[in-house]
């Protein structure tokens, strides 16, 4: 791809704005994908966004040029960010509460890593990077049967007044669970009489209110946007290494593996603070250790980005916990979606750290690693949420320390 179409020399500066430019467009999609699916429905916005990835991703095959391929790259990604966050969104609510957590946190999560394993298996035999843009796409029509098999969310045809559509997939979810359903399930005429309460609107704005609840945020950002530079960049990077790149590629993803299981037990089990402290501190102090590793020792500077990897990515799947204990109800959903969007911004620069590496071998990592133990030390300020009960309004909202 690079030589076919002169990606290098004095346009070398267009290889990493193609990958910048994909996560614009989840970016993108990471705004636009929560709003459709609350208007449309989680399961039409679903099968809506995996047929944009797939069209626009197999459209790239027949690219002519760099700038085409580009622009279908960006409505590639919003259409890969989309369907991750409404299937997220439709699995929770789908599922029940035992289910759900292992769902929304191990399952999400190490399937992502069994996709990320399998790309460089394709990739290692099939070289031509047209015919691995088709196998890629491919599997995307297997989805297609899905549609009849996957319901929509009751809560969300509930919140819609769709009471007998709701009814429906929960009368046939009692059958397949040998659940005895009530005979009336919802009196839609004391529904229909009843009007819901107001609900006070929250803008952006709210989560700067006061001085704990705005040092909260900002705080909160850097971390979301220094710790998604840190795992795009060390994702972005394997090329770069010592050996062979499908082999490194594919180390990168298995180490995701243990790094979801650690994430999810320290979830369980110790606060919030000291866990992620802890971890953000292992990843970035060994990354930072590689400019002192010998030349000749290639595989210790592969381990030590391993191990930096594995604690960068750990932290990355705790912060929607985090986040969610931190804030209160009227504006969680936009603190959730305020930080998201910082890491996207961080996912956008981190081709660029990956490309100071062109320049200084050791600059991305001496980067990446002093900005993941400065995160590292900034978490130990923020509130400890582990064990207290979710915050209802500001005034509940823990105190910075």
């Amino acid at each position: 791809l690079l030589l076919q179409w002169n990606l290098v020399c004095d346009d070398d500066w267009k290889a990493p704005l193609t990958t910048s430019l994909f996560f614009v467009g989840v970016l993108i999609g990471s705004f636009i994908s929560g709003q459709l699916s609350d208007r449309f429905g989680r399961k039409n916005i679903l099968f809506l966004t995996m047929a944009v990835q797939t069209g626009f991703s197999f459209l790239q095959i027949f690219s002519t040029s760099w700038e085409m391929f580009t622009v279908l790259f960006l409505i590639v990604g919003m259409g890969q960010i989309s369907n991750y966050v409404v299937a997220f969104i439709l699995g929770t609510e789908i599922l029940g509460k035992s289910v759900r957590i292992i769902f929304s946190t191990l399952g999400v999560c190490i399937f992502f890593a069994i996709g990320y394993m399998l790309l460089p298996l394709f990739a290692y035999f099939i070289r031509d990077w047209r015919m691995l843009l088709l196998a890629l796409t491919v599997p995307g029509l297997f989805c297609i049967p899905l549609w009849w098999i996957i319901p929509e969310s009751p809560r969300w045809l509930i919140s819609m007044g769709r009471y007998k559509e709701a009814e429906v997939i929960i009368r046939k979810a009692a059958k397949i669970n040998g659940v005895a359903a009530p005979a009336v399930i919802f009196d839609t005429t004391e529904m229909q009489d009843s009007k819901p309460q107001q609900q006070q609107k929250a803008i952006l704005l709210d989560l700067f209110r006061t001085r704990n609840i705005a040092t909260i945020t900002i705080m909160s950002l850097l971390l979301w946007f220094f710790t998604s530079v840190g795992y795009f960049g060390l994702s972005l990077s394997t090329p770069n290494w010592h050996g062979n790149a499908y082999v490194n590629c594919f180390l990168s993803a298995v180490i995701e593996v243990p790094a979801y299981v650690i994430a999810w037990l320290l979830l369980r089990s110790f606060p919030r603070r000291y866990s992620l402290s802890g971890i953000l501190f292992l990843g970035g102090g060994v990354v930072l250790f590689i400019q002192l590793v010998p030349a000749d020792f290639n595989i210790l500077s592969i381990c030590l980005v391993m191990v930096g990897k594995f604690g960068i990515t750990a932290a990355f799947s705790m912060l929607y916990v985090y986040d969610v204990e931190l804030y209160p109800t009227l504006v969680r959903n936009m603190a959730v979606g305020a930080t998201s969007t910082a890491s996207r911004l961080g996912s956008i620069i981190a081709p660029y750290f990956v490309y100071l590496g062109a320049y200084d071998r050791f600059l991305p990592y001496i980067l990446m690693g002093s900005l993941t133990v400065l995160i590292g030390i900034l978490t130990l300020f923020l509130p400890e949420s582990y064990g207290n009960p979710l915050p209802e309004s500001f005034d509940q909202m823990l105190k910075v320390k």
